[in-house]
């Protein structure tokens, strides 16, 4: 049922983010679709994370069925490469070596990676914690190129169908935007739309570990402590729930992937108790405060970036 009401809530503002797109026409009114559809693509997103854990199926064929189509149809973006990369972070969660969420790429996620960058990472390295939500505005297109570029990937095991369906996805994405809008009309909308699209994302996913301990090769943690210390819970009730899609309790979430979204806020209270009696320290707090420990982490890491470049 909890499925069911959220997911036909979600299709229905899609309807009607499409719905009013068409009915405003060539109108600059229409950056304010832009924003509303921001918002659904961004739930459309945690959908398709319920999907890819098996929270929504306990089937594998109906599962990747609806991963295929809220992910590649509606958002541009491959299921089977986030799969591969969200199930691998699963297993070794800010682990440096293994975690493919830190490897070292635009920014750096500790000081080791830091002394390691060159060129264009080590430029922005110095500056990331500033930069980190006016980056975070290009996620939404770096995940649809980034599913493009996977599918010549061996792993990809429906290389045809998934870019089959990423291709009809930006056939009717562009097709309708430059149908139905002028030019620079059409690119404000995407400007407006992607960017606020990739903020949401970010911050949704980067309280869940950034600033988080990271593990370091020949660092041996068991599943719990492994996944509890490198996991943060995010409270604030009911609204932060449906604005995070569950992933506030991502501490439960990652001790019990498939554990259905409503579930999780019961077993939080469990396993706080347990980890308290265990000595194992169970780290959440607010929103805003997760994203200033993220930001002081990435303020941190950049140190040594800064230091040399005195």
């Amino acid at each position: 049922m909890y499925y069911t009401v959220r997911f036909g809530a979600v299709a229905l503002a899609l309807a009607g983010g499409i719905g009013a797109f068409f009915a405003l026409g060539n109108s600059w009114s229409q950056l304010i679709v832009a924003v509303f559809l921001a918002v659904v693509f961004g739930q459309l997103g945690l959908a398709a994370h319920d999907l890819a854990h098996r929270q929504v199926f306990s089937r594998r064929r109906p599962s990747e069925a609806g991963g295929l189509l809220v992910a590649n149809l509606l958002l541009g973006m491959s299921y089977g490469w986030w799969m591969n990369k969200h199930t691998r972070h699963h297993a070794n969660p800010n682990h440096e070596g293994k975690d493919p969420d830190v490897s070292p790429d635009i920014l750096v996620w500790s000081q080791r990676q830091a002394r390691k960058a060159k060129g264009l990472p080590r430029f922005i390295g110095k500056h990331q914690a500033a930069l980190f939500f006016p980056l975070l505005t290009l996620e939404g297109l770096n995940l649809s190129f980034a599913s493009f570029k996977a599918l010549r990937k061996p792993s990809m095991k429906r290389p045809v169908l998934e870019g089959t369906l990423l291709i009809v996805h930006f056939v009717l994405y562009f097709g309708a935007l430059f149908t139905v809008l002028s030019p620079a009309k059409a690119l404000a909308f995407i400007a407006v739309h992607q960017g606020l699209f990739g903020i949401y994302l970010g911050s949704v996913f980067a309280p869940n570990h950034k600033g988080m301990p990271m593990i370091e090769e020949g660092m041996r943690l068991d599943f719990l402590r492994r996944q509890v210390l490198t996991s943060r819970n995010v409270r604030g009730g009911a609204l932060i729930d449906v604005f995070m899609g569950g992933l506030n309790y991502q501490i439960e979430h990652h001790l019990f992937p498939s554990m259905p979204t409503p579930a999780l806020g019961r077993a939080q209270i469990i396993t706080e108790r347990y980890c308290a009696e265990l000595g194992i320290p169970y780290h959440q707090t607010g929103l805003l405060a997760s994203h200033r420990e993220a930001l002081s982490h990435l303020r941190s890491v950049g140190e040594p970036l800064r230091e040399a470049g005195h």
